[in-house]
């Protein structure tokens, strides 16, 4: 993909957690066209050490509508907890900044469609951070699944786990965006729809956990059933209490397709096709992710082309985890209304750099509870 004129679209980075440090920030070096010129965060000591270490102006929270007001950044990219996402993202918009919004893209349908229609109604981009649209091993399944290749797709089945530890952001209560569903089950849910290429029609869900103080106010696991057009079915289950999985496998009427660590951004992702009990096996890196979906953003600022993931393809998944959180708790199943997606990812979108370095961590730790 290339840039249309030389201009770097200058960004903000909005939170300095775990995966800000570890992944977004290293990202803007393996960028062309972006930019990082400013970080916020309420850690005095993030600030200081990060500001000196990127060189960059750092600013506290409530200093947000004076920065976004000085004509310094184009576009901000909100790394903060899920429940500040909507706010963060409608006062960026009202002050003509582009966002970049990390998944989930909000806690609720209506926050969704208050912050596409700020951006809609200011001229702004905005973009959820779906980094698996830009990769090549995600954007091949898609293709070889649609190519009939593996027969009509009819089964989809996914778990994603790991364990995340006491006091970690994800424990938030359901109502502000915690759990396993809007921080894990997420890329299930995605991958269903964009390796079926359509909306499920009802979905029925069951949550599990032990009696452990931080699965208190939150789901240790669930696992939901996704019915979709056509009679077929997608299947999933996240998990904040189990070992590091994350696979998935399509199943056709002609054959499979697998891949294991399906929606990491670290180390290899792999694929395997099997077709008349004849195995194909593929690996591909990973690379920074982080730094594609950076460079296609800012290719879209630049060249004013709408982006995708757009806040549409946000709000699908919203509504979708609002739906199964709601038969978790019920016991019953939901139906969903009708939902139409014009644009799903395709293999048009891959954009590859290499893996980045991982830096120091200061005051932030990953999921797990390493430093």
């Amino acid at each position: 993909m290339t840039v249309t004129n030389s201009k770097r679209v200058r960004y903000a980075v909005i939170g300095l957690g775990w995966i800000a440090q570890e992944d977004v920030l290293p990202a803007f070096n393996q960028t062309e066209n972006s930019q990082l010129v400013a970080l916020f965060s309420e850690d005095p000591i993030k600030r200081e050490e990060l500001g000196k270490q990127y060189g960059v102006k750092t600013y506290a929270y409530e200093e947000y509508d004076n920065c976004l007001k000085s004509g310094e950044i184009d576009a901000v990219y909100i790394a903060l907890p899920n429940h500040l996402h909507c706010d963060y993202t409608v006062r960026a918009a009202k002050a003509g900044v582009h966002v970049l919004c990390e998944k989930p893209m909000a806690v609720t349908e209506q926050e969704c469609e208050q912050m596409i229609r700020a951006c809609l109604e200011n001229n702004v981009k905005l973009m959820i951070a779906y980094r698996l649209h830009f990769d090549k091993a995600n954007m091949q399944a898609v293709e070889i699944v649609n190519s009939g290749k593996i027969g009509d797709p009819r089964i989809f089945n996914s778990v994603f786990s790991q364990k995340v530890v006491e006091g970690n952001v994800r424990l938030e209560p359901i109502s502000n965006g915690g759990g396993t569903v809007y921080d894990m089950g997420i890329y299930c849910i995605n991958a269903a729809r964009y390796l079926f290429q359509d909306e499920p029609t009802e979905v029925v869900a069951f949550s599990a956990s032990k009696a452990e103080k931080r699965f208190d106010e939150i789901d240790e696991m669930t696992t939901a059933i996704l019915r979709f057009p056509g009679e077929r079915l997608a299947t999933f289950t996240s998990s904040f209490g189990a070992a590091p999985v994350s696979t998935f496998v399509v199943a056709g009427t002609k054959g499979d397709l697998r891949m294991d660590s399906a929606y990491s951004y670290q180390g290899e992702l792999k694929q395997q096709i099997t077709i008349n009990n004849e195995t194909q096996e593929q690996s591909f890196p990973a690379g920074d992710q982080f730094a594609a979906e950076i460079i296609y953003f800012s290719d879209c600022v630049i060249t004013g082309k709408d982006p995708e993931p757009s806040g549409e393809e946000g709000l699908a998944d919203i509504r979708i985890i609002r739906a199964i959180n709601q038969s978790a708790q019920t016991g019953q199943p939901v139906q969903l209304s009708e939902f139409k997606r014009q644009h799903r990812p395709t293999a048009d979108q891959i954009i590859q750099r290499p893996e980045s370095q991982q830096p120091e961590l200061i005051h932030a730790a990953d999921p797990s509870g390493k430093s």
